[in-house]
């Protein structure tokens, strides 16, 4: 269980957002948490790599690896 206090602004922009759409404030801040974390694991795995003087991947083996040519 998590208790955020979010500003007014945002706190009001949610609400429009969940009222338009039928959905529950809370699925919007899951989403919105998990999106983050995503974001925040691989900018520390990019760093990390770079730390330690690995050599970058390139994009095209990134997209054959995760078979997103075809």
């Amino acid at each position: 269980m998590l208790t955020v206090r979010l500003p007014r602004t945002l706190e009001s922009r949610l609400n429009k957002l969940a009222k338009r759409t039928g959905r529950p404030k809370s699925y919007y801040a899951t989403k919105a948490i998990g999106e983050f974390l995503d974001e925040q694991e691989d900018y520390l795995t990019a760093i990390s790599r770079l730390e330690e003087n690995r050599p970058p991947i390139p994009l095209e083996e990134v997209v054959r690896k995760l078979g997103l040519d075809g």
